[in-house]
């Protein structure tokens, strides 16, 4: 019922353009540099697995998954998932993805302080981010502050889990840029799409921050003019 209120909009509306926008640019950098080939022919697994090797972890596999940009690494079973275009893809997007993935399993495997904690809270946060709004205005409707103040609690855990993703995707990003250049897998107008590719991905993860602190905003400004 609240994405009719003005309220809402008011608070989130230019979150959501940011949003919008931050996915266009993504897309189109991805699309752009999707289309030009790296000159040392390596796909995207080639890449995360060399880069895997150099950095001495042995226990974590490169495999395809199924999907446009659904690249992520899972600590829990140790695997680099890479999107079928980045997988088999030889071109600048593709090794920069995979690097920017190898870069989160680098941070896992040594023991990097914020995605040890994002890892830590994401069953809170997940748990949190469902019940939240129900909460919020079931205590509205009821006239039940504990309800109303349990749903902002769980709401804000879920702001948290985004203000400390940014920490880690920056880092990942930088680390696989750092590698790409210091490795000599991509060189000049390469390196520069990489970094457009990645810089492009990272304002998502800024939009998605900045559309849950709105969301927060917006949950205690409802609670203070009911009172």
């Amino acid at each position: 019922m609240f994405y009719f209120d003005p309220l809402y909009m008011l608070f989130v509306g230019p979150a959501l353009l940011l949003a919008l926008w931050a996915q266009s640019k993504v897309s189109s950098a991805y699309e752009t540099y999707a289309r030009v080939r790296a000159a040392n022919g390596l796909t995207g697994a080639e890449v995360a697995r060399q880069m895997l090797r150099q950095a001495g972890i042995d226990d974590v596999r490169v495999e395809p998954i199924g999907g446009r940009l659904t690249d992520h690494y899972d600590p829990r079973s140790k695997v680099v998932r890479l999107s079928e275009g980045v997988f088999y893809g030889s071109t600048v997007a593709a090794q920069g993805i995979a690097a920017h993935e190898v870069g989160h399993a680098i941070q896992h495997a040594t023991g990097y302080v914020w995605l040890g904690l994002r890892n830590a809270i994401i069953p809170v946060t997940q748990f949190g981010s469902q019940l939240a709004f129900p909460l919020f205005f079931l205590g509205l409707i009821m006239q039940l502050d504990p309800l109303v103040n349990l749903g902002i609690l769980l709401f804000s855990l879920a702001v948290l889990f985004q203000v400390i993703t940014l920490p880690v995707e920056f880092n990942a990003s930088g680390r696989a840029l750092a590698t790409l250049a210091g490795g000599g897998y991509l060189r000049g107008e390469e390196m520069r799409g990489a970094r457009a590719v990645l810089q492009a991905a990272a304002l998502t993860y800024v939009a998605a921050m900045v559309m849950a602190v709105m969301q927060l905003l917006y949950l205690l400004a409802l609670r203070g003019r009911r009172d």
